[in-house]
């Protein structure tokens, strides 16, 4: 029976979706490198994972065991080789929002509640990854990407010029812009000397040694922290962090159940936002790397990281933006580096807490400078202004968005505009054509023998491409040029498939002929067609003696139609004759 499951493509396809092999196989093939960005990586997310623990409500520690659960895991079971995933400033300010609104009446956030919700939302994903859902993430245009890299490119450079000033880092970019001219006129020389150090040194370091798998971001991390540290500067550190194991939360399946209508809204938006979030990064990562992930792998090791979450009372996790990049210009290559990542992570909160203590937050804003000028997409700014129009609309969009008001906003608008362009251009590019059969270049098979006259009365329809809401408007200027005709022939040889929108269209156009007394008859019909339109009662409109494969066989029932036609006005005529010649 095994063996019969196994053989089924399905199961395999399924099966290839949540099996780690493919990621733990090529762990050995880049151990160097790994490690070192691996490292350096986890001195990124350090910071970065003790505020968003904070900015959450839950406290530092969730941040933590939130990057130590998206190292570990979607190292293991992710679909891209170099993703870096823990706490994100979408999904962080989401649960946020959440843990506000369910505090418990002490005024303490309902962590019962809360760690479910995120354990939950990792089954969504999980079942969202089943569902193939990731596929969808290649319909994003380029512009709008392009877009969304320069804009958290600019948001990284922006938050990061104070803290190397000797500032804190303020909370939004708003913020900094506001901020920046007064820290400049009032700069701490000793923070930004380490800064610029750090910064110079990764710039430098490359340049200058053979030593590769020695990146210039922990080169610069070494020679910061040895200025700080040396010369006693008074600035500001990383400082003590919470350490320990973690509590469990298993998760309450009969408050699940109890308040499920209050959880599933909730859940499906933190794994909707981490879908979104995680596969947009990895198309930034494809970008840099010429290599294409899998999204419903990254989608399923994304499930499986908000799962553990849930139990270790981490805060949700996506695959991150900054910290991926910065692995790929640290020269990580596979899940490796990640679950380095993780692992010296959680070395931390197990107890070497006190050396993360001496790192200054001027290094580590020198080394987050660097990752924001990288992440910028260079090879869009020379040509700026020769994108074509709708491209620079999304582009400038997308850009203006992501820095001003939310990465989510800017990307729903980015996609919008590329899919009324694509309907524009898509609507746009088949000619509908009206003509008589008098005026045709050339006679069809079975109209050779139609007489003059009768040509005269027959309008033919040629339709081409998709009918679907995207041609309204050419159907609808089709339909104006709808008069003086008895018969009107549809031809749909060239029509691949047929919406509802495109059915009703061509409803429009059977109905205006049956109101000027025309007979309509339909050609070329696929199958397909055949069958959306039988189904929305369109062909009993005509009637399937007035479909055909061929005009051929369509111009043959016109001549029979016209002849039943005089047949029946001669009779007319004869009965009124008998009635007069009776009078």
């Amino acid at each position: 029976m095994k063996k019969q499951e196994e053989n089924k493509p399905w199961f395999k396809e399924y099966m290839s979706v949540f099996n780690p092999w493919d990621n733990i196989r090529v762990m050995g093939s880049n151990i160097g490198p790994d490690l070192m960005a691996g490292v350096t990586v986890a001195v990124i997310a350090l910071p970065l994972a003790l505020a968003f623990g904070v900015a959450s409500g839950l406290g530092p520690e969730a941040g933590m065991w939130a990057a130590i659960c998206g190292g570990l895991f979607v190292g293991i079971f992710g679909g891209s080789k170099v993703g870096m995933s823990g706490p994100t400033g979408p999904k962080v300010v989401q649960l946020a929002a959440i843990v506000e609104l369910t505090r418990l009446a002490s005024g303490e956030a309902d962590v019962e509640f809360i760690f479910s919700l995120v354990f939950l939302s990792g089954l969504v994903c999980v079942a969202l990854a089943f569902l193939k859902v990731g596929r969808f993430i290649y319909y994003v245009p380029y512009s709008a990407v392009s877009g969304f890299m320069c804009g958290i490119g600019a948001i990284i450079i922006l938050l990061e010029l104070p803290p190397m000033l000797g500032f804190a880092t303020p909370t939004s970019v708003i913020e900094a812009i506001k901020q920046i001219p007064y820290d400049i006129m009032h700069e701490n020389p000793r923070a930004l000397l380490v800064s610029v150090s750090t910064f110079a040194t990764i710039l430098i370091w490359p340049r200058i040694t053979p030593v590769k798998w020695l990146p210039g971001p922990l080169m610069g991390l070494i020679v910061g922290t040895t200025i700080a540290n040396v010369g006693s500067f008074d600035i500001a550190y990383i400082g003590a962090m919470p350490t320990g194991l973690p509590h469990i939360y298993w998760p309450n399946f009969g408050l699940i159940t109890s308040r499920f209508g209050e959880m599933i809204g909730p859940a499906f938006a933190l794994a909707g936002l981490c879908v979104f979030d995680s596969l947009l990064t990895c198309l930034v990562a494809d970008n840099m790397t010429d290599e294409r992930h899998n999204s419903d792998k990254e989608i399923f090791g994304q499930g499986i990281a908000n799962l553990m979450c849930g139990l270790v009372g981490g805060v949700t996790t996506a695959t991150a933006t900054m910290r991926t990049v910065a692995n790929v210009k640290c020269g990580g290559k596979t899940g490796l580096a990640s679950i380095t990542h993780g692992l010296i992570l959680l070395t931390l909160m197990l107890g070497l807490a006190p050396l993360a203590s001496y790192i200054p937050m001027a290094c580590l804003a020198g080394i987050l400078l660097k990752v924001g000028i990288d992440i910028i997409d260079y090879r869009v700014l020379p040509v700026l202004h020769r994108m074509p129009i709708p491209d620079a609309i999304c582009f400038w969009a997308v850009l203006g968005l992501t820095i001003s008001v939310d990465l989510l906003v800017a990307m729903g608008v980015g996609i919008t505009i590329a899919f009324v362009r694509a309907i524009h251009e898509l609507g746009n590019m088949y000619d509908q054509e009206v003509v008589s059969l008098k005026d045709l270049d050339r006679e069809w098979e079975g109209e050779e023998t139609m007489p003059v006259n009768l040509k005269e009365r027959v309008l033919k329809l040629r339709l081409e491409g998709p009918l679907f809401f995207g041609v309204s408007d050419t159907m609808y200027r089709t339909i104006t040029q709808l008069a003086d005709f008895d018969y009107l022939i549809i031809r749909m040889m060239r029509v691949p498939m047929v919406d509802m929108s495109g059915a009703y269209l061509l409803d429009d156009i059977i109905e205006k002929a049956h109101n000027q007394g025309a007979k309509v008859l339909i050609t070329g019909m696929e199958p397909q067609v055949y069958s959306t339109l039988d189904k929305l009662k369109i062909i009993e409109r005509v009637g399937t003696e007035n479909c055909f494969d061929t005009f051929e066989e369509a111009a043959m029932r016109v001549k029979e139609l016209d002849l039943e036609l005089e047949q029946s006005k001669e009779d007319n005529e004869s009965n009124t004759e008998k009635v007069l010649t009776q009078v």
